[in-house]
């Protein structure tokens, strides 16, 4: 089983990892390399494809042909056999475990989960980065080793994401930039979803795919974020504030900002 980007970055954000040795390896063409077949890899790995190519074959079923500019994830506990092709393959690897692999989340940092390639040399840099942080010795060098990771990781998922989205994300990114402009205009979701002629149902889940919230969940959060900051100043009424985010009514507006901020308006101070 594999995850998406979202669940992936939420799992890696939750979870505590350990990071060990970093191996830049350049494997011979057409080999057949079988050092985890009858021996369970120990750790999962970060692996970026480099040059050639070469085909990871896991519990002899599940087969990740990996190329230049592929990342893969996870790999715990597998069976594992390569097989390269006629340019051999040279790859980055980087062993990382959870702290916890018990704990709720962290499946999905072990199970396997492949990547788009991605075209782009800040790949090959961060990749760079990381090996040179990887080098340097002691705490600070593992800090720096762990910043470098995250780095990366950031990029791979954040291309996987627009990889994904790439059809819808300029319709969102514009959605959002209205909602923004107009939060104190009466907005509906039929009205976000007519300026595309999209059904409001499936531009919801849409917009819900691409930020992780609704357009209206997404709309009152940031009108209770523009009403805090007006509250900050001390110089508006709480029907002042109300009104000039969206809502006619005070009282419903007060009950909204509790919801969201955790205390009624009228207790916000400077």
């Amino acid at each position: 089983m594999s995850f998406s980007f979202d669940h992936l970055a939420k799992a890696f954000a939750d979870q505590s990892i350990a990071l060990y040795d970093f191996y830049r390896t350049r494997l011979e063409p057409n080999m057949h390399y079988h050092g985890h077949r009858d021996r369970p890899t120990q750790k999962c790995g970060i692996i970026i494809g480099m040059q050639g190519s070469a085909d990871f074959i896991f519990n002899r079923q599940r087969i990740v042909h990996m190329l230049p500019g592929k990342t893969m994830l996870g790999g715990y506990n597998q069976h594992l056999e390569l097989k390269t092709g006629e340019e051999g393959f040279d790859y980055c690897l980087l062993h990382y475990m959870p702290l916890h692999p018990e704990a709720e989340g962290a499946e999905q940092l072990l199970a396997i989960t492949e990547f788009n390639p991605i075209h782009d040399a800040i790949l090959l840099t961060l990749a760079e980065q990381l090996q040179k942080a990887s080098a340097v010795p002691g705490n600070m060098g593992q800090l720096e080793k762990k910043s470098a990771f995250y780095r990366l990781l950031h990029f791979v998922l954040h291309a996987e994401y627009h990889h994904q989205n790439k059809e819808i994300y300029p319709i969102m990114d514009e959605t959002i930039a209205y909602i923004q402009t107009y939060y104190m205009e009466t907005l509906t979701l039929e009205d976000l979803a007519s300026r595309y002629q999209m059904k409001a149902k499936y531009f919801s889940h849409l917009f819900h795919k691409y930020v992780g919230t609704s357009p209206i969940d997404y709309l009152i959060g940031y009108r209770m974020d523009r009403a805090h900051e007006m509250l900050m100043t001390g110089r508006f009424t709480v029907a002042e504030v109300a009104q000039n985010v969206g809502y006619r009514d005070a009282y419903y507006f007060s009950r909204l900002f509790k919801k969201h901020k955790g205390m009624p308006p009228s207790k916000v101070q400077m």
